[in-house]
């Protein structure tokens, strides 16, 4: 892994084996070892920091801790939120500082987040994984309440409101290639070991609302048969041409993505699995999570399985292996993502009350040869273990501590 020294390493505890399984698997002509990750997300302060305006030492003291639990919990991989509203956790020339910092936008926290997290990571023997937002502005749509001089204040005509929130147009071809300047900017500034994306491309659809992208399909869409094949082609512009660029900053940095676990349902195509889901990536956020598997854009897709095996309308236990045939013979890694936070949610169906649960996802994932891995949402509840299902992984699956996957 870029960054961490031999010693380091043993200093960590990490072994140089794996589970059969993982280090089986090629990945790009190499062998793999296992994924064990962590998201740890900065938006609205969902798990750090803990809350807005706390001093630099106390957020990288937070910041410390969150990766020292992730070394207890035998993991080997956090995916650090580091662009969650067009805003950013380094000194970036392209956007402000990150709200969830400071409390105020564009304000210098003091230090470098990013920079630190990168370090720090490998110094445990972790890889780090830099997640961003491409389009998601902000969760309002005040253009005031965004810092003077924000992208979105200085080009206006780039965002649209939807649902609430501000959002850039993926149809602009200056959009697109600005959101990939932004975050490519970090990539060239630190030793990071992936590029990560979410689940956000076009927004999730909100009754009674309308994305209003209707001239930039009169300007750009006259070569397609409909809005949504314009809006798919888009996302896929965003996908490929950022994998190219990260390739030629460092050809060693991974691209991966998260997208919601569903591509399309079996009834809508009969390609799709055997779910009856109320969201299908291709059809609702165009994004044809599939297609960037099988042209090899992505070098591991990290699916959010976030349902119980056994769930009517999206069966962890079917969608698994459909997931697992998508990657089959194309050298891209599937790592699962896991809703640890629905563990002991008493607002979550049954399944989510039993400790077991989660550890029975792994222990399913491991029939499956495509399964490189498994991803934890997310950092707050791997510390907290409402319920300690997070325990059981680790008892169940976990005995030691392995090297990053790469």
């Amino acid at each position: 892994m870029a960054g961490t020294t031999g010693a380091a390493l043993a200093a960590a505890g990490l072994t140089g084996a794996a589970p059969a399984a993982a280090a089986s698997a090629a990945g790009r002509g190499r062998r793999r070892r296992e994924f064990r990750g962590v998201w740890l997300a900065t938006v609205a302060n969902r798990d750090w920091p803990s809350r807005a305006g706390l001093t630099a030492e106390e957020q990288r003291a937070e910041l410390l801790a969150h990766l020292d639990t992730a070394v207890a919990r035998r993991l080997n991989a956090v995916v650090l939120q580091v662009r969650p509203t067009a805003d950013a956790l380094w000194p970036s020339p392209y956007e402000p500082w990150a709200q969830c910092l400071t409390g105020v936008q564009g304000r210098d926290p003091g230090w470098d987040p990013l920079g630190t997290a990168v370090a720090e990571a490998h110094d445990r023997g972790l890889e780090l994984h830099a997640w961003f937002n491409p389009y998601r502005v902000a969760n309002h749509t005040d253009p005031t309440r965004l810092v003077a001089g924000h992208p979105a204040r200085l080009h206006p005509e780039w965002v649209l409101p939807y649902g609430g929130k501000f959002y850039y147009n993926p149809g602009l071809p200056e959009v697109r290639r600005f959101v990939q300047d932004a975050m490519l900017d970090a990539v060239r500034r630190y030793d990071v070991d992936a590029v990560h994306w979410d689940d956000y491309f076009y927004p999730y659809p909100v009754a009674g609302q309308v994305f209003d992208d209707d001239a930039a399909y009169a300007e750009y869409g006259a070569d397609f048969p409909d809005k949504a094949a314009w809006r798919r082609n888009n996302t896929d512009l965003l996908v490929s041409e950022t994998a190219a660029r990260i390739k030629e900053i460092d050809r060693h940095v991974d691209f991966g993505v998260s997208p919601f676990g569903v591509w399309r349902n079996a009834a809508t195509d009969p390609e799709g699995s055997d779910t009856s889901a109320g969201v299908q990536t291709y059809d609702d956020l165009h994004a044809d999570t599939r297609k960037w598997v099988r042209e090899g854009w992505i070098d591991y897709i990290a699916p959010q399985l976030y349902w119980n095996i056994g769930f009517a309308a999206a069966d962890y236990a079917k969608l698994l292996p459909w997931w697992d045939e998508v990657v089959r013979d194309t050298g891209v890694g599937l790592y699962v993502g896991e809703a640890l936070y629905k563990c002991g949610d008493p607002a979550q169906p049954a399944a989510w009350q039993d400790p077991a649960e989660l550890s029975r996802h792994l222990t399913l994932a491991a029939r499956h040869p495509g399964v490189r891995g498994h991803c934890f949402f997310s950092a707050k509840e791997v510390g907290s273990d409402r319920i300690g299902a997070m325990a059981a992984v680790v008892a169940d699956h976990y005995p030691t501590r392995i090297r990053p996957p790469r």
